[in-house]
């Protein structure tokens, strides 16, 4: 997935980029041409950092809708010679989606491109996704026999037929094949028989009974040629580099041996796992810190602070992980002196990550240091990061008014619009100018949580577009129940005699 490149908040390029509602406003309000040219930039050039977690489709359709913009741009987009040699859902998916909404919306058009797209696109699974959505019975089985072509006969087309028809996001369209296409309907019958065959027939290396057993297991992968079957005198199955040795594989294998270790660990056993926890191999080390931090073992603090002191950025980047997941008033007043700038730590990994705890699990009397954390985090990277998230939450939890200067700068500048609804919900609770302020912008966020806060906080007095864009939002069958249910209570109650 490349990184996309963010326009200026103030400019309109950037507010349509980053979702905000005053993009939509500006939009509307600028040049029609202009508008148009940088809607197609987004919806062409997905601007987003992670489309998991933040939404743009319905936002950019709806734009497309009040600007009555013809789909050219996507069309060349969706057909040009990239689509030829790359299958990359992230090239093509945020458009597709744009064009099921606008589907929805009744816009011929985008259903007949994504009908043709389906047929013959790199992407046509989420080209058919959008229209087993909006399309109708004939329309789908129509479009039968040029999916079918995708799977050559034989043994190995028919296997890649089953798997996508198990992996189906909406299986409407074929079950509507099946009742015409032989073919479908026996892949559609045989797929869970491969699933539960593959259940059934899974293997690989479990450790040994003891303490020392499953240490030795978690490095499994770390040791080059020998493994824990050396160890544990059992063969073991051949692995590729990359299975034995991927951060993820050992990661995967650290934290199950901390599973297993609760259920082979004696007390006798603690020495060894002290000493595993200091100065032991990579996986073996994080698996016994995990267990003593898992167990709230007395000696987990010092162990953790040691190893996030270490040479080894995975040794770090466990301890620094396991540490966000502890609780309790001996972790918090640990944290405090770590996250304190009197102590000279609070700008390290360490102090960060006892900030961010503090942000989670602290009490009021925490929001100083919290407050310190997010204006320094701020300063050093800028309003991006993991972390960045963690702490704008915890701002809102504690009611840290004097964080409302640093939430509205990221509510302004983050390229993110999930966290840009993180700081408009800490905003809620800290900002006194919230409701006729920034919610205001709110209701015509990309994000559908966004839009549900706003309509419950917004102030329905003062600003003209308030009431207008409320009636606007309950009547689109394209908005969520979450939203239409915000603001049909705010319509309700101001409705006399009620």
């Amino acid at each position: 997935m490349f990184e996309p490149v963010i326009a200026p908040s103030a400019s309109l390029l950037g507010l349509l980029q980053r979702g905000r509602g005053d993009g939509q406003l500006h939009a509307l309000a600028a040049d029609r041409a202009e508008a148009i040219a940088a809607l197609e930039e987004c919806v062409t050039r997905d601007p987003r950092a992670d489309w998991q977690v933040e939404s743009r489709s319905l936002y950019y359709a709806r734009l497309y809708m009040e600007l009555e913009a013809s789909l050219e741009g996507i069309e060349d987009h969706l057909h040009s010679a990239e689509d030829l040699v790359s299958d990359d859902e992230s090239r093509t998916g945020l458009a597709l989606s744009v064009l099921g909404h606008l589907a929805a919306y009744g816009r011929r058009d985008a259903l007949l491109m994504l009908r043709e797209y389906a047929a013959t696109g790199a992407n046509w699974a989420w080209a058919l996704d959008e229209l087993a959505l909006r399309d109708d019975d004939r329309g789908l089985l129509l479009l039968g026999t040029a999916v079918l072509d995708r799977f050559p006969p034989g043994p190995e087309g028919d296997a890649e037929l089953r798997d996508f028809i198990r992996n189906a996001y909406e299986p409407r369209p074929w079950r509507l094949w099946a009742a015409y296409h032989p073919r479908v309907a026996a892949a559609a019958e045989q797929s869970p028989f491969d699933l539960w065959q593959r259940q059934l027939n899974r293997g690989g290396v479990t450790p040994g009974w003891s303490t020392a057993d499953v240490l030795a297991w978690a490095d499994q992968g770390q040791l080059g040629d020998l493994g824990a079957g050396a160890f544990l005198s059992r063969p073991e199955p051949v692995r590729t580099d990359e299975d034995r040795s991927g951060p993820d594989a050992v990661d995967r294998r650290a934290a199950a041996a901390a599973r297993c270790l609760t259920a082979v660990v004696r007390p006798e056993d603690r020495p060894l796992l002290l000493e595993a926890a200091r100065d032991g191999l990579p996986g073996a080390r994080r698996a016994a810190l995990r267990y003593l931090v898992d167990q709230r073992d007395r000696a987990a603090l010092e162990l953790i602070e040691a190893a996030a002191a270490d040479v080894d950025d995975r040794i770090v980047r466990a301890a620094l992980e396991l540490l966000g997941r502890m609780r309790g008033p001996e972790v918090l007043a640990q944290a405090r002196r770590w996250a304190d700038p009197a102590s000279g730590g609070a700008d390290s990994a360490l102090g960060e990550t006892a900030v961010r705890l503090l942000a989670d699990a602290g009490e009021p009397a925490d929001a100083p240091l919290v407050v310190a954390g997010l204006r320094r985090w701020i300063s050093v990277h800028g309003v991006s990061g993991t972390g960045l998230g963690s702490l704008v939450d915890g701002a809102g939890r504690l009611a840290a008014a004097d964080a409302v200067p640093v939430l509205r700068h990221v509510y302004g500048e983050a390229a993110s619009s999930e966290l840009r609804g993180r700081a408009a919900r800490a905003l809620a609770v800290t900002d006194v100018r919230f409701p006729d302020g920034p919610a205001v912008e709110c209701l015509w966020d990309c994000e559908e949580s966004t839009r549900e806060l706003a309509a419950r906080h917004v102030a329905t007095t003062g600003d003209a577009r308030v009431l207008e864009r409320l009636r606007r939002l309950a009547a689109d069958p394209a908005e969520e129940a979450e939203v239409h249910a915000a603001v049909r209570g705010r319509l309700t109650a101001r409705e006399p005699g009620r």
